[in-house]
């Protein structure tokens, strides 16, 4: 068994126009005085990394790596969250997801989908050149309007859709294993994989690609009222990255799982910081000690009530916490005795 390692933060929720948050050492340096150990970083501010820089050059790849160093911390994993998303966007979508462009390629969503499979295979190489062996990542979604079916869905339409989505992360999963990293998805609501059946939908799709990997959040999984501890049983071999990130699921008489269109601080599944929500992480913790995970705790801080500095500052306690330091003995070494065949075989009556 290997002990976790983190706590880590993602700097998605963090970063600002404000010092410390606008700059790589400003943040760094809040972090470390935050006790946290690692830092996951989204890769689309150039104030925090250039990552077709960090892919072509070693240089500037060490260089970063010794910014981050110089306060104590690593990188955890970098992230491809939004260009994730944006390797399969639903027309119906193309507006909303037109800003996680860049503004010369709003409107054309072909050139915006190119412009996102670059962006992956930069992260790839980037990823080998910071000595990281894990990536943080969406799925994107072609299908996630029809996860109700009413009306009737048409025959293959699923079956379709994740042809398609497989015959787009194929290539980039295939840059990701010459590099030596996996893509770790975030089973999320709103992608093509938000859970168990979706991933393994996904999983037959790409032949079952040894880089297509999961990022687990149990948040996630509480919202749709699923097993999340068993979760872990099921794909363990697959969780190469973990957010500690809690929620709450309350409902009522009016609302459920799908929260009636209420804004985040009245639905009845919600986000809330570390250790003020219902996840079991004592249990989680546990689970992914014993089946030996190798990555981060990473925080993220989404609460729709507690301010996210006051978040950031209880969740590094709640992860160091909760981490668990694997033990190198059993507890009944004391009474073990010497090898001795001869005295097997006797007390097996041979």
């Amino acid at each position: 068994m290997t002990t976790i390692q983190g706590p880590a933060v993602f700097l998605a929720q963090f970063i600002s126009d404000e010092a410390p948050f606008n700059s790589l050492e400003g943040i760094c340096q809040w972090a470390a005085n935050l006790d946290f150990k690692g830092i996951q970083i989204p890769t689309l501010d150039t104030r925090f990394i250039d990552l077709q820089k960090a892919a072509e050059s070693k240089t500037y790849a060490d260089e970063l790596t010794g910014i981050v160093a110089s306060y104590g911390l690593k990188i955890s994993e970098l992230s491809t969250h939004l260009q994730g998303q944006l390797v399969a966007v639903h027309p119906a979508y193309d507006d909303f997801f037109d800003g996680f462009a860049p503004k010369t390629l709003r409107g054309n969503p072909k050139a915006r989908q190119e412009w996102a499979v670059q962006q992956l295979h930069y992260a790839a190489k980037a990823s080998q050149n910071l000595g990281l062996n894990a990536h943080a990542t969406f799925s994107g979604s072609l299908l996630w309007q029809y996860f109700h079916p009413w009306p009737q869905r048409p025959p293959g339409l699923i079956e379709d859709g994740f042809k398609e989505l497989a015959n787009r992360w194929l290539p980039i999963l295939n840059e990701f294993d010459k590099n030596g990293v996996d893509v770790c998805y975030e089973i999320h609501p709103g992608e093509d994989l938000f859970d168990g059946e979706t991933y393994e939908m996904f999983l037959k799709a790409v032949n079952n690609h040894q880089r297509a990997c999961i990022l687990y959040d149990p948040s996630h999984f509480v919202l749709q009222q699923l097993d999340y501890i068993q979760y872990i049983d099921f794909y363990h071999e697959r969780i190469k990255a973990f957010h500690v990130k809690d929620a709450e699921f309350n409902p009522t008489g009016k609302q459920g799982t799908f929260g009636g269109y209420q804004n985040w601080g009245n639905r009845a599944g919600r986000y809330r910081s570390p250790g003020d929500g219902q996840i079991d992480f004592k249990t989680i913790f546990s689970k992914l000690t014993q089946y030996d995970y190798k990555g981060w705790a990473v925080m993220e801080w989404e609460c729709c009530l507690k301010n996210q500095e006051d978040g950031a500052r209880e969740g590094a306690e709640f992860i160091k916490k909760h981490i668990i330091k694997v033990t190198d003995k059993a507890f009944d070494d004391f009474a073990a005795v010497e090898t001795n065949t001869q005295l097997n075989r006797k007390n097996l009556g041979l």
